[in-house]
């Protein structure tokens, strides 16, 4: 058993440890608050951008033809380009873990049988923990700085225009983001969605709804609703004039399209990972003050034997003295 001093000392030491995760709980717990207003700001924006140039793009593929190159499926999915977005720091539990292995399960989808060679696939990094892939064999051909608020656009347009002109030369069949998405801060799901090319008849979740929160503001109802009313309505008959060709409208949509899905990818996954280190922080100091109680008792029990001891060793001395 260990003596009183050192037990006191461990005491020490974990009290030490519990102010800092405590302190790291409430500062994750501030940077979460300002990631969620950034999320409810942009969702709306992104997710019926989205559903608007879809049913623009599908208005004008009437006569069987693909508008557009980014609109165009290759016939075989040879190359995948996958854009990660990670934390730089742990600390937040298994928030790194889960998306990495979520984009591993959605990589071997792709994986042909038989005797031909595997689907190839290549990293865009957000985020330095995204680095671990390496030790898995992957290729990483970019690696893009990530903050740890996200306020502009302008800072995921270089990702962008990566993806977009390596899909143009052929250098991808398929692009996809891989990103945790913001449910609630208790309750957050990694998720791989796919950016290029943009299938008009895909059938995917939006940005930030795959869940059902009411306290979230923009659900799975709420996007539906505006699109019936503002896109699908049957009391109208749209038909859309093109200033000054419809491949120019596209040429400069849909890039915008792609940099405000990433955008709002980045977003969500900054809010999952405050909302992961807060819970992560604040079970470490739940459980710092649980390790302080049960030491404290150990060192109550080890005081009380040694002071049973000392009072066991003066009356034997005494009882010796008098006879």
């Amino acid at each position: 058993m260990a003596s009183s001093r050192d037990i006191k000392n461990r005491i020490k030491s974990i009290g030490n440890t519990k102010k800092i995760t405590k302190a790291m709980e409430m500062v994750a717990a501030s940077k979460m608050r300002k990631a969620v207003e950034a999320v409810l700001r942009t969702r709306t924006y992104a997710n019926l951008s989205w559903a608007t140039v879809l049913n623009l793009a599908e208005s004008m593929s009437g006569n069987n033809e693909v508008p557009h190159q980014l609109l165009a499926p290759r016939k075989e999915i040879k190359n995948i380009g996958v854009i990660l977005i990670t934390s730089n720091r742990g600390l937040c539990g298994g928030f790194n873990a889960s998306i990495i292995n979520k984009i591993y399960e959605s990589i071997n989808k792709y994986q042909k049988t038989g005797t031909e060679a595997a689907v190839k696939s290549e990293f865009i990094l957000i985020g330095k923990k995204g680095a671990v892939i390496i030790n898995r064999g992957q290729k990483v051909v970019a690696d893009f700085p990530k903050l740890d608020l996200t306020s502009e656009v302008k800072e995921i347009v270089p990702a962008a225009s990566l993806i977009i002109d390596g899909y143009l030369k052929g250098q991808y069949d398929k692009v996809m983001v891989a990103y945790t998405d913001f449910i609630s801060s208790s309750k957050q799901i990694p998720r791989v969605k796919q950016i290029l090319p943009i299938e008009i008849d895909l059938v995917d979740e939006h940005l930030g709804i795959v869940g059902e929160s009411s306290l979230i503001g923009s659900d799975k109802k709420f996007i539906e609703v505006k699109e019936e009313k503002h896109l699908h309505s049957g009391q109208f008959n749209f038909e859309y004039t093109f200033e000054p060709s419809p491949a120019e409208v596209l040429d400069q949509m849909l890039p915008r399209l792609i940099e405000i899905q990433l955008f709002q990818a980045l977003l969500e996954s900054n809010a999952s990972e405050h909302s992961a280190r807060m819970a992560a922080m604040h079970q470490a100091t739940e459980a710092a003050g649980d390790m302080v109680s049960e030491l404290t008792l150990s060192y109550n029990k080890a005081r009380q034997a040694s002071i049973t001891s000392e009072i066991a060793e003066i009356s034997a001395g005494a009882n010796a003295l008098a006879e």
